[in-house]
């Protein structure tokens, strides 16, 4: 009996080309996927209309000037909302928590309320942070060892994460004496995915946000801020004047900005370089 084997399948080069094809096509979109939601930081979830659309950059101005209103109430002295898989040092504490805090006063010497943080993880980038805020604890100290300087010393803070980008925002006020009084805002921005420090560039970048028109918006919000100082100055008061034209309004030198809640405020406190409560606030 002549056994017969069924024909081997021969798949022919076009057949070949379209599986290659196919396969390809899997493996870059899966490698896209990944990017997208670890590196590009797009929001999947937003841009399938899973998600609320997010409202950066497309407030209204009575939103905006009621958030500018608002902006004192801000410092709560606390995260707003974190991560539960943040990379924490001490993992039965908040990612930011209060590690200085007290009030002291003296009759004519000084008075204290600080509520000083500290951002609990543990790497390079983090601990210049922790640092950096130290300042402020020893500016404490400093107060608390004067006499007869008649100083009014304060530090608050608030922090929040957003989209796996922590933000942290502490502002002093110290006034001595009959000296001017001055207002420090200092920011700290870290993306917890890349473990790395973010720049605002990068974060209008995520949130699709128009550079130009926010560069636009930047000038025309410290144009008018110029013009009402002017008007003071006409009535004899001492103002701090700007110029509009500097580079330090520009998008790539702008340091100091805080994400929270779909809303990121661009702070220029012109107190951290010279002794001044003077600043000016952009909301998106």
């Amino acid at each position: 009996m002549k056994v017969v084997l069924p024909d081997k399948k021969v798949f022919n080069k076009k057949q070949i080309a379209i599986y290659v094809a196919i396969i390809i096509i899997c493996i870059i979109s899966v490698i896209l996927a990944f990017c997208i939601q670890f590196y590009a930081r797009i929001d999947v979830g937003r841009m399938l209309g899973f998600k609320e659309e997010s409202k950066l950059g497309k407030k209204t101005e009575e939103e905006t000037e009621m958030l500018k209103t608002e902006f004192d109430q801000i410092f709560t002295n606390r995260i707003e909302q974190e991560e539960q898989d943040s990379k924490k040092k001490e993992e039965d504490k908040p990612l930011v928590y209060t590690k200085v805090e007290g009030k002291s006063n003296k009759l004519n010497s000084y008075d204290v309320d600080v509520h000083i943080p500290y951002i609990n993880m543990d790497n390079e980038i983090i601990n210049r942070y922790n640092k950096e805020i130290e300042d402020f604890v020893y500016k404490t100290s400093s107060v608390l060892e004067s006499e007869n300087r008649n100083i009014i010393y304060t530090v608050e803070y608030v922090a929040n994460v957003q989209n796996g980008i922590l933000s942290v925002m502490i502002r002093s006020n110290l006034k001595e004496g009959t000296s001017a009084q001055r207002v420090i805002i200092q920011t700290y921005n870290y993306d917890l995915r890349n473990n790395k420090e973010i720049s605002l560039e990068e974060i209008l970048r995520i949130e699709n946000v128009n550079q130009s028109e926010l560069q636009d918006k930047i000038k025309k919000g410290i144009t008018i801020e110029q013009k009402k100082v002017e008007d003071l100055k006409n009535l004899g008061y001492n103002i701090y004047s700007r110029d509009a034209t500097s580079d330090i309004y520009q998008i790539e030198n702008s340091k100091e900005f805080y994400l929270t809640h779909d809303t990121l405020y661009i702070i220029y406190a012109y107190g951290n370089e010279t002794f001044t409560s003077e600043m000016d606030l952009i909301v998106i």
